[in-house]
């Protein structure tokens, strides 16, 4: 089941829970037994080695915005 980060408005502390996806937005009752949370938004870590992506067509050095040349 998934873990979901969660902070109480009300002292401040972040806790975790784990729920079903499909509960994942409702209403989180902190440790302290405050019932006014929020959910937090989870970071992914991902190790491996990164790779260079290929040259795109006429230069610019790869995809996306900034690597397209149409950042200014």
């Amino acid at each position: 089941m998934p873990r979901y980060e969660y902070r109480c408005r009300s002292c401040g502390d972040t806790f975790e829970l784990s729920r079903p996806m499909a509960e994942s937005g409702d209403p989180a009752m902190c440790p302290v037994g405050h019932e006014d949370s929020v959910k937090l938004l989870s970071t992914v870590a991902v190790g491996g080695a990164a790779s260079a992506a290929p040259s795109a067509p006429g230069g610019g050095g790869g995809g996306g915005c900034c690597g397209g040349g149409c950042c200014g």
